[in-house]
């Protein structure tokens, strides 16, 4: 059974500080088997990506084939069903539309004293994107990390999507071909993040990855970081509902375990006002799990990290979701409520507002981005978007007018901190 949390009980805090505090990592000896992979990427490049692809995911293997050609890529493509490939498209669509409007315009003016001040946003010139290719395939991974890289601008993106088998998912291979893939290569884990980074005989390396992962994908990330960019570091999946007793029990324990069914280290907690529909919902929880397809998974995850937090009024919601910091939080209520407390949360990944926006239609369809910070990082990080993919550049432009109305103040600051080459480099075009 799910943790029972009282907000209003004399030992809440202490408990739910120790809810938070919970290690939901499955091995702790990942970050050691990491560091020996990238090690050896970097060392013996093609070589090195080849045995490892071989030992976990496909023994067919070579240096040869692990870059898919384009027509491999369309001819499994080509394999997906009308009603599917339209859904693709449909979702590709919406969230190039959402993401565009996400573009930050470069800024450009003059101040008071006359200097010209400004900022150029320009993209990276290449990208990797890592795909799951494991127990799930996710088509909607590649179109919501593809899609914004595109609008950014990035001229080279490159997909690296592990083949179990050697088999072909169709709908990642279509979905890379919507949203616009320039190389994909069939090899994951560690050791494809390791040869974005640092490239190898074969695969140039790129400028920052994004992707979500299995904890040996999340570790190599955070290890490559500072050789290239990375979006974030992605843990188990979460989603937190926020929910009055007006909803339809069996909907709210449908939407808890849209999450739990990701892994059996995700987390669906549940923040209601009545204990009495609290336990209607665990008890259809139950029900749901009876014919869930991913029951084993999204049990396990239900029963050893879910919660049900009650609190006196859905008023007092703001402080514990905000603690919590989810990735996914629905407030399933009245509209207007909704939009109400979700101005009095601040720390969320994506926010869903009322009892018909199940955070599986922002998964899919919505157009904002799925790829959202996990493990309480919604405390200082967004999700993924445009803004992933660009620099901003910074302009400065004196005349000899505005560096004499800025430069005695620059001087006395050199001057301050001892660094005289800084004040020079002012005061000679001061004619001090």
């Amino acid at each position: 059974m799910p943790l029972r949390l009282d907000a209003s009980a004399p030992g809440f805090e202490k408990e739910f500080s120790a809810f938070l505090g919970r290690n939901r990592d499955t091995d702790e000896n990942v970050d050691r088997v990491v560091a020996g992979i990238v090690a050896d990427v970097r060392a013996r490049g093609d070589a090195a990506v080849v045995d490892y692809t071989a030992k976990f995911d496909w023994p067919g293997i070579t240096a040869e084939n692990m870059r898919l050609s384009d027509a491999e890529r369309s001819a499994a493509a080509a394999k997906v069903p009308a009603a599917q490939r339209e859904a693709l498209a449909f979702a590709a669509k919406r969230i190039e539309a959402f993401h565009r409007a996400l573009l930050p315009k470069d800024v450009d003016f003059t101040d008071s004293t006359g200097t010209r001040l400004g900022a150029r946003y320009r993209p990276v010139d290449a990208a990797g994107v890592y795909v799951p290719g494991g127990t799930a395939a996710y088509p909607s991974s590649v179109l919501m990390n593809i899609l914004p890289a595109k609008v950014a601008g990035v001229r080279r993106i490159v997909m690296v999507v592990p083949t179990p088998g050697g088999t072909l998912n169709p709908l990642v291979m279509l979905a890379a071909e919507i949203a616009g893939a320039d190389e994909v290569w069939r090899i994951g884990g560690a050791q494809a993040v390791a040869a974005l980074a640092y490239g190898t005989q074969s695969i140039r390396p790129v400028d920052k990855i994004t992707g979500p992962g299995n904890a040996y994908v999340a570790a190599a990330k955070r290890r490559v970081f500072g050789q290239v960019g990375i979006d974030l570091i992605a843990g188990p999946s979460e989603i937190l509902v926020v929910a009055d007793r007006h909803n339809d029990p069996q909907w709210i324990a449908a939407d808890l375990l849209s999450q739990a069914e990701h892994d059996p280290s995700s987390q669906s907690v549940l923040i209601a006002d009545d204990a009495a529909f609290a336990d209607a919902v665990v008890r259809a929880v139950e029900v749901e799990l009876e014919t869930l397809d991913r029951a084993e998974i999204a049990g396990a995850s239900w029963r050893d990290n879910g919660a049900v937090i009650l609190v006196r009024d859905l008023a007092d919601a703001p402080p514990i979701v905000d603690a919590i910091a989810a990735e996914h939080v629905e407030l399933a209520m009245e509209m207007a409520e909704a939009e109400a407390l979700s101005q009095k949360i601040r720390h969320a990944g994506a926010i869903f507002l009322g009892r018909h926006t199940p955070e599986a239609i922002g998964d899919y369809v919505a157009g904002t981005n799925h790829v959202l910070p996990t493990s309480r990082a919604a405390r200082f990080s967004g999700g993924l978007g445009v803004a992933d993919f660009l620099k901003r550049t910074s302009l400065v432009a004196c005349t000899p007018q505005s560096l004499a109305a800025l430069g005695p103040s620059a001087l006395a600051l050199a001057e301050a901190e001892g660094l005289g080459a800084h004040g020079r480099s002012v005061s000679l075009r001061l004619g001090r």
